[in-house]
């Protein structure tokens, strides 16, 4: 019996034993697959975070660069408006009126008095002591306002451009790029500034003997409009950069020998516009669009007889109207020229709409601006068809940017 019972104890003992190891078992078991679901469930629900987070940071990051975008495309549009009124106020002579600069206190006379002062200001210069001792106050108010908008445009691009820029850094909106882009912008346009004025005070010193009418320096006028069209270019350039969406891989052409050449005819083309009206700046500079108003010839002759009549030679070029007016018919025509060659070109290629639509549109530009200017030269130079013909270069420089845009995509051919 003894026997017995100490069986039925070993048995009981070996049931509970087993009972306990298969509770442990499954206890653990259930823990590692809880365990593994829970960290599957936890993985998931970090991959959708990360996935909500970068969306909602990417749709911010383009809202963002779309911002941007038309902050710079404001920008350049002011600047044209600006290069356009500065055109018009070379060609009315009313850039010269103002005497003084000051970078914020310059505001119209506000009574009779006033007026009068600043009418008298004006006469202790050249200007109106060799050309204007005719003119009366009503008119000198109207070149005065001239001159006037001219110099509140570039304060107002100075407040547009400098004070959603640090707005836009204190918002951390820039990357480092572009943090050093806008300084180089910004320091473009502070340049631009100072050679405004500085090419006004060229117009402003009295000389011994007067050979032709007072007016500024040709050479300061290149600088300032040159600078001008840079800041222009960099800006526009950027705002296409961060409003143009970029095209899809499936809808670009395969790359090819053609399309890399098409691209570099490109960036010349750019060069010759840019060129070309830098040489319209010292033609504004010496009156030179009134010394021959025929074409093609140059009365009656290809090549004018006083084309070389100063010394040293290089004079010419930069100081001889005629010399500066042949250098300028000649360089638009061959840059017209070359631009329709290049459309001609990029007819047997295959190009995305949008690239295909900028190159016709810049065929269209240059023929209009060369039809403007043989215009301007026939009629004797009027303000209407001159201030369109300087407003069409830039419009011609714009075209031409934006072709290059659309063309960022052929880097090179794949071997």
């Amino acid at each position: 019996m003894t026997l017995l019972r100490s069986l039925n104890q070993l048995q009981l003992y070996s049931s509970k034993l087993v009972h306990t190891n298969l509770f442990r078992t499954t206890t653990k078991y259930s823990l590692i697959r809880n365990t593994g679901n829970y960290q599957r469930n936890q993985s998931l629900q970090n991959a959708l975070r990360r996935f909500t987070t970068n969306d909602a940071s990417n749709t911010g990051s383009i809202r963002n660069q779309k911002i941007i975008g038309y902050w710079l495309a404001g920008c350049a549009g002011l600047t044209f408006a600006t290069v356009c009124i500065g055109g018009i106020t070379r060609l009315t002579e009313s850039g010269l009126s103002m005497v003084d600069w000051h970078p914020f206190k310059e505001v119209p006379p506000s009574s009779k008095e006033a007026w009068e002062s600043e009418f008298e200001k004006y006469k202790q210069y050249p200007e109106w002591k060799v050309k204007n001792q005719e003119i009366t106050l009503e008119q000198f108010k109207w070149i005065w306002f001239m001159e006037y908008a001219h110099r509140t445009l570039g304060r107002t691009i100075g407040a547009v451009y400098f004070l959603p820029m640090a707005f836009f850094w204190y918002k951390k909106w820039f990357n480092k790029p572009m943090k050093i882009r806008t300084l180089i912008f910004g320091s473009i346009l502070g340049f631009q500034g100072f050679l405004g004025w500085y090419m006004v005070k060229s117009g402003l010193e009295a000389k011994t003997v007067y050979n032709h009418e007072p007016r500024v320096s040709q050479y300061r006028l290149a600088a300032h409009l040159g600078t001008a069209m840079v800041f222009y270019s960099l800006i526009f350039w950027n705002a296409l950069t961060n409003l143009l969406p970029n095209p899809q891989a499936t809808q670009l052409p395969k790359i090819t020998s053609s399309l890399v050449k098409f691209k570099r005819l490109t960036m010349m083309s750019k060069l010759l516009v840019f060129t070309t009206a830098i040489s319209g700046a010292f033609v504004a500079g010496l009156d030179a669009g009134l010394v021959y108003n025929t074409w093609p010839k140059m009365a009656d002759r290809w090549i004018p007889s006083d084309m070389f009549r100063h010394n040293p030679l290089w004079k010419n070029f930069f100081e001889n109207a005629t010399t500066v007016q042949f250098d300028h018919r000649h360089l638009a025509e061959a840059t017209s020229l070359f631009i329709l060659a290049v459309w001609a070109y990029s007819l047997k290629l295959k190009l995305p709409p949008r690239a295909r639509m900028a190159s016709n549109l810049l065929a269209a530009c240059v023929l209009a601006q060369a039809t403007l200017g043989i215009c301007t030269l026939l009629y004797h130079v009027p303000v209407e068809l001159a201030s369109a013909h300087q407003a069409g270069a830039l419009t011609t420089l714009s075209v031409a940017l934006w072709l290059s845009q659309e063309l960022k995509w052929i880097k090179r051919i794949p071997k």
